[in-house]
């Protein structure tokens, strides 16, 4: 599926950049034919008396402010705003056409199609063109932009450059905590830790695990990454994550094939059960959030319909994957009669107005309080605990930890190729243009439940990039304020959902698995699941 999938990604935003781009450069949508009027002021007037037909008593250079009248901006662009355009530009004459060059650093506040016109020029914020003065007045002038072409083609190119960087930055980022974690983690299972972990918590693991021993260190590194995720340590969950699918692939008798473990596995980790949102809370500070925590309650709702529809679609999925065994339709029944129990009682529970209550008598700012200590906590007592517990079995601590370190370093240097493949994928989805192909085809889903349009493109965006999602709803959060209920929902979807396609490219890339079976396909029902519930318990407490 991963192969259709990444073909997939790369097919659709290339031709979706092609295909905008030939439409463009028919409609001239960037090259207007004809020079557009403008106006020049500058600091000194005197500068401009003797300019009435020519430029023959004019400085070969100098700095003006170009104004472009709104009307004739909409004429030449077919946009439709309401005041002028500004642009600082400094002038250079060219002795050869007589003509001005002039050159502009362009705001990020301009004209969506100016900012589109410097980033196809490779500058990103820079545009140039070309300016003559007319017999109108001495400040009156007709410009005409440079000539672009193939603007979402040169998006793509960049993007492809800038996502096989931004891969390899990952990767290298996650050699030193990747061999901290996996050094202490050799310490942990030479002592005998991971199997205390894994007996304490055998009645779960072994109803979502069932092929695992209970007393496999799998288990343990398993409680390590969950635990984690929902202290919100991410840079000590992936490792754990990593450590716990090479042990899962030492089970694993079809190698490079994911078994139904990973599968499920994988499934708990796109869901994303944070108890404390850091991340959008932040941003929702910084914003002027009158309750930055307000989302805590709400993302843990939408988590959890995650999490559990995530693992309830990996089991279910995994009786329809595994071509040697024959579907047992009973069993088949009993895990859907169990979603739709889980459904209905979490619907009755809303609908009666419980889950408001449990809201308003849990002070969400104790609660997080409570969790960031534990969180600031946890990451020095478990090296504590597992050096001194380590020391107390007579492990060779030192050596242990080098050796489980060296790992560390391998494993990071791994997964680059993973990376690099899906990352760039994505960034050629995305700059060809193949999200708002997306956010078309599902709008009329979108109205139909009652999400914002606005909020749209974010939610489609969570499942492939962190950043770019981030980016989507700081965004929405500064347009609409945070408190707003699209910035209350944008926050919640990004403290209920995970990246599944990174998760999934580092932990199979890790081990070399190149058949994910059905992990992708539970991973993002498990990411419609966190919009969806984020979506419910929104419109219940904040429409």
């Amino acid at each position: 599926m991963l192969n259709y999938i990444w073909l997939g990604l790369i097919v659709l935003g290339i031709g979706m950049a092609l295909t905008t781009d030939i439409s463009d450069e028919i409609s001239n949508k960037y090259n207007p034919q004809n020079p557009i009027q403008v106006t020049l002021s500058v600091e000194n007037d005197s500068l401009l008396n003797s300019c009435s037909t020519s430029t023959v008593n004019l400085p070969n250079h100098f700095n003006a402010n170009i104004i472009i009248n709104g009307s004739e901006f909409n004429s030449a662009f077919e946009t439709k705003l309401k005041n002028n355009v500004l642009l600082k530009a400094s002038l250079t004459l060219d002795s050869l056409s007589g003509k001005y060059l002039f050159y502009s650093v362009i705001a990020d506040s301009a004209p969506a199609v100016l900012r589109k016109i410097a980033e196809a020029s490779g500058k990103k914020n820079d545009i140039t063109g070309k300016l003559q003065f007319v017999k109108k007045g001495r400040n009156s002038a007709v410009i005409q932009f440079e000539k672009v072409s193939f603007v979402k083609i040169k998006n793509v190119t960049n993007s492809i450059v800038d996502y096989a960087g931004i891969s390899v930055k990952i990767a290298i980022g996650l050699i030193g905590i990747m061999a901290l974690w996996l050094g202490i983690m050799k310490i942990a299972e030479e002592s005998g830790m991971i199997k205390i972990i894994a007996k304490a918590v055998k009645p779960i693991t072994h109803f979502l695990f069932p092929d695992v021993p209970s007393d496999h260190p799998a288990i343990g590194s398993i409680v390590m990454n969950i635990s984690a995720n929902m202290l919100g340590l991410g840079n000590a969950a992936t490792p754990f994550g990593i450590k716990a699918m090479e042990e899962l692939e030492d089970l694993n008798p079809n190698k490079g094939v994911a078994t139904n473990a990973m599968c499920t596995f994988l499934a708990v980790n796109t869901a994303g059960l944070t108890l404390v949102p850091a991340t959008a809370i932040a941003i929702r500070a910084s914003l002027g959030s009158s309750d930055p925590t307000i989302i805590i309650g709400t993302s843990i709702f939408g988590a959890a319909c995650a999490t559990v529809t995530g693992i309830t679609a990996a089991k279910i999925l995994e009786k329809f994957s595994d071509n040697s065994k024959i579907i047992n339709i009973k069993n088949l029944y009993k895990l859907i009669f169990t979603i739709l129990s889980i459904v209905a009682i979490v619907l009755l529970l809303s609908y009666t107005g419980i889950f408001s209550k449990l809201f308003s008598i849990i002070d969400p700012n104790i609660f997080k309080k409570v969790v960031q200590t534990i969180s600031i906590v946890t990451i020095p007592l478990i090296v504590l605990l597992f050096v001194v517990y380590g020391a107390v079995k007579k492990v060779k601590l030192y050596e242990v930890f080098v050796e489980g370190a060296k790992e560390g370093f391998q494993v990071a240097v791994k997964i680059i190729p993973y990376l690099v493949a899906m990352l760039v994928a994505i960034g050629i989805f995305r700059a060809g243009g193949g999200m708002d192909l997306l956010v078309k085809i599902l709008k009329p889903v979108t109205d139909l439940i009652g999400m914002p349009g606005e909020v749209m493109p974010m939610a489609l965006m969570r499942p492939l990039s962190g950043s770019g999602s981030i980016g989507l709803m700081s965004d929405l959060m500064a347009k609409y304020g945070p408190d707003s209920f699209i910035g209350v929902l944008s926050s919640t979807i990004l403290g209920s959902t995970e990246t599944t396609f990174y998760v999934i490219a580092v932990y199979f890339g890790a081990v070399n698995i190149k058949k994910i079976r059905h992990s992708l396909a539970a991973g993002l029902i498990a990411d419609v699941a966190g919009i969806l519930g984020a979506l419910f318990i929104v419109r219940l407490l904040f429409a």
